[in-house]
């Protein structure tokens, strides 16, 4: 199918008209909705809203005429100033210099979404035993301070200024150290059992 002239000049009266792409495709037989839209935005038509025609607006006063303006001559654009690529040093084999180190390593999640913390009664008291003696010996770092080597369980209320995360060593595998591992991830027969 081809878009013949007198197929556009369809196109372009029931465009005008409101109808929508899909009614102007039916029409016109052999094209796709898409196609009608395409179309439309090649040929600039005007963007309409919900298919009503608009209503003009009668001016209810004609405004003075006003007076001769003088001609303003545009100003010429600025030329932007460039400057000669500048060479850059290739590190010599023999330099001792380190490089230069980023400010703050970038957090790296480990591969899995942190899950949602289990309720004090969910947990079995060997673990919570063992979470408050892992807690006393925790760094203790601020959400800046984590890394992917570093335990990422929070404590506290993050509206106070008491939060910290855990930030000893992790585990393998897991977001946690091995103390916080062992409540995050607990079987469901387990957690069901205690709930009772």
């Amino acid at each position: 199918m081809s878009w013949t002239d007198d197929r556009v000049e369809l196109l372009k009266k029931m465009w005008g008209e409101g109808q929508s792409a899909s009614q102007i495709a039916k029409e016109l037989g052999g094209v796709t909705r898409n196609a009608v839209i395409g179309k439309v935005h090649r040929l600039g038509l005007s963007n309409r809203s919900t298919g009503a025609t608009p209503a003009k607006a009668e001016p209810k006063e004609k405004p003075a005429p006003a007076a001769p303006k003088a001609e303003v001559k545009p100003k010429p654009k600025p030329q932007p100033k460039t400057e000669p690529a500048r060479p850059v040093p290739e590190p010599s084999a023999a330099s001792d210099a380190k490089p230069a180190m980023p400010a703050r390593k970038q957090i790296i999640p480990a591969g899995q979404p942190l899950p949602p913390q289990p309720s004090a009664n969910e947990i079995s008291p060997e673990a919570l035993a063992k979470v408050n003696e892992i807690e006393k010996k925790a760094k203790k770092l601020t959400l800046m301070e984590l890394t992917e080597r570093t335990c990422k369980w929070p404590v506290g209320d993050p509206a106070t200024e008491d939060f910290w995360f855990c930030g000893l060593p992790v585990q393998a595998g897991k977001p946690y150290c091995e103390a916080h591992v062992g409540v995050a991830f607990q079987p469901m027969s387990s957690r069901r059992d205690r709930r009772r």
